[in-house]
């Protein structure tokens, strides 16, 4: 079984390569973030090219906005929209989506980014993630949860952590969010477990070149439980799919289980032609500039 994990940053706007996307990698299960549609206007936009597919779809979308999806050919079951006990800002937010497709519990995530440590939305975010431990942690032995999580894990994950001093996504208290979910379930980050010395990230800011230049987060999470973790084959970031016209920001993650369609083929497919490595001068963020 094949399960990706996609920030498409607005479906409406990725539409062509969304589909030429989902018929070249054949993914079994696809979760998507940023959605930016309400449930109707996503059907109404993609719900027959879904079907024709053969995918099922549990949709949690706002207009403009957030908003979630999860796309299955292997059964979708016992579909929740939203976070138990989770707060909102300051209503409920289209943040999470989770159903039961080929008898492992999936959730589609897009996580709070807390925008300013120490700000209203950074504590919002902490006491979503929260909520959402409890969530993974009363939940089956076979859970996959993935999405934007809006966290780099470690220092390993961005493209230089001087560039981050002060920003949100790498701060101890999100770090430390992170690492109680995990725990709470055993979950594996599949990705980092299978390439732990590579350089991997999964978005890239649209400015000042950020993305052919490699300077990047790996932000887009595949977390699962022992026994899916022990099923895996291939764990891969689909730099592919940010190259081009027209992109998402971030880039697909690729889970393949019980059988690797196309080989072990690397932590980043492909990989950059000519990365900037080096921390000699520290390059500062676009936002900050």
């Amino acid at each position: 079984m094949r399960v990706a994990t996609w920030n498409v940053n607005s479906v409406k706007q990725r539409l062509p390569r969304l589909l030429g996307w989902l018929d070249e990698r054949q993914p079994d299960v696809v979760c998507l973030q940023e959605t930016k549609l309400a449930d109707d206007a996503f059907t109404d936009l993609l719900g027959e090219e879904l079907s024709g597919r053969g995918y099922e779809t549990a949709l949690y979308g706002e207009v403009q906005w957030n908003g979630v999806a999860l796309l299955s050919k292997v059964g979708l079951e016992d579909v929740v929209t939203g976070v138990a006990e989770a707060p909102g800002f300051p209503h409920p937010e289209a943040r999470a989506v989770a159903a039961t497709c080929g008898g492992i519990r999936i959730h589609s995530l897009y996580v709070p980014n807390g925008r300013v440590p120490d700000s209203e939305h950074y504590h919002y975010k902490l006491a979503w993630l929260a909520a959402l431990t409890e969530v993974v942690a009363a939940g089956p032995a076979d859970q996959i949860v993935c999405g934007d999580m809006n966290i780099a894990p470690t220092d390993a994950d961005v493209f230089d952590p001087a560039a981050y001093v002060g920003s949100t996504h790498v701060t101890a208290p999100e770090r430390q969010a992170l690492a109680d979910l995990m725990s709470a379930k055993g979950l594996h980050d599949v990705v980092r477990d299978r390439w732990p010395d590579e350089r991997v990230f999964s978005y890239w800011d649209y400015r000042a070149g950020m993305f052919h230049q490699d300077l990047g987060m790996r932000i887009d999470l595949m977390l699962a439980t022992e026994p899916v973790a022990d099923r895996v084959k291939a764990a891969w970031i689909d730099r592919k799919a940010r190259k081009g016209t027209g992109p998402s920001d971030h880039a697909p993650v690729i889970l393949d289980l019980d059988v690797a369609p196309d080989g072990d083929i690397g932590p980043v497919v492909p990989p950059p032609s000519a990365p900037r490595t080096g921390r000699k001068t520290t390059t500062k963020l676009p936002q900050n500039r």
